[in-house]
């Protein structure tokens, strides 16, 4: 599956428009982890164990973006974007979303 942030594929024509395809995720924070990390913020650095946490969400919600999108028949996503916000106070939604399509070599 190719998927890219621009709105076309360069070598590529896009002969079909499918649709709008997305996956998602919503996390809880760990307490245990939100007081280390808040600990380490103090003090500087990577937060490790917070960076491990995002690149895992966002594999995951890629993949289920993939997913819907080799549902439809795509062989492509274009316009790909992340979206991220808090609900609440201890709840993240993670979300890639893209225009699924089909493209064939140029």
């Amino acid at each position: 599956m190719l998927i890219t942030t621009a709105n076309d594929l360069p070598g590529y024509e896009i002969t079909e428009t499918l649709g709008e395809v997305f996956g998602l995720t919503v996390r809880s924070r760990n307490v245990g982890s939100q007081f280390g990390a808040g600990l380490k913020s103090i003090m500087g650095g990577e937060l490790k164990g917070m960076t491990k946490a995002l690149t895992d969400s966002r594999e995951q919600v890629i993949a289920r973006m993939v997913d819907e999108a080799q549902a439809k028949g795509a062989d492509a996503v274009v316009a790909m974007r992340f979206d991220t916000s808090e609900m609440g106070n201890t709840w993240t939604e993670i979300c890639a979303y893209g225009t699924a399509v089909k493209a064939r070599k140029a």
